[in-house]
């Protein structure tokens, strides 16, 4: 029997939908925001889903309450599951970043903020724990956020990081799945990325 990772981003924020860093700063869903979350728990609730754990920022644990109410499961709260510290970023719109800082790509580690290694290595190993705890059969729901979750990825799978800005980023509610599927033909690593920002339009 395999096992399921399901990597799920909160829903929309105000600063989201400026465009604006929010890093860790702590900032709510707007109702669109509350809608994909929704959304995103109904499709999700499919998976009958035993672990949900979440980032304990407010944006990413109201959007895992949602999913753990669907599924049934209660919500663990997990502090490396955070977004990445931006330090110097944090408020400041894509546009004055630019002018500030010039194009991208950035580490906002030389800026005052957590690496993009330092990153994925606390996010890798909430990942590796959830892993660890999850019975054969089984999903694990870990909610989180965009820059966060693919430094976190590329650490978990072992792929260099420099391949973060090719995976692009994810949607609000766009999700990542990882399959452990022993003894398939294909089965070359411990975990295989399936899906990557998967969402559930809203109506």
């Amino acid at each position: 029997m395999g096992r399921r990772l399901v990597l799920l981003r909160h829903g929309l924020t105000a600063w989201n939908a400026e465009h604006r860093f929010q890093g860790q700063a702590d900032t709510e869903l707007t109702e669109t925001g509350v809608l994909q979350a929704k959304a995103a728990a109904t499709a999700l609730a499919a998976y009958e889903s035993s672990m949900v754990w979440s980032s304990d920022l407010t944006r990413a644990a109201i959007t895992a309450q949602y999913v753990a109410e669907a599924s049934g499961a209660d919500v663990v709260p997990d502090a490396r599951l955070r977004e990445v510290h931006v330090g110097a970023f944090q408020g400041l719109t894509h546009a004055e970043a630019v002018e500030r800082f010039g194009v991208g790509p950035w580490d906002y580690g030389d800026h005052g903020g957590e690496s993009d290694a330092a990153t994925g290595e606390r996010v890798a190993a909430a990942l590796t724990d959830a892993a660890v705890a999850l019975p054969d059969g089984r999903t694990a729901v870990l909610v989180s956020h965009g820059a966060a979750m693919r430094s976190g990825l590329l650490r978990f799978l072992g792929w260099p990081l420099e391949q973060v800005r090719a995976l692009g980023p994810l949607d609000n509610c766009g999700w990542i799945e990882l399959i452990d599927e022993p003894g398939t033909w294909f089965q070359s690593a411990p975990w295989r990325l399936a899906a990557y920002n998967r969402v559930t339009p809203i109506s």
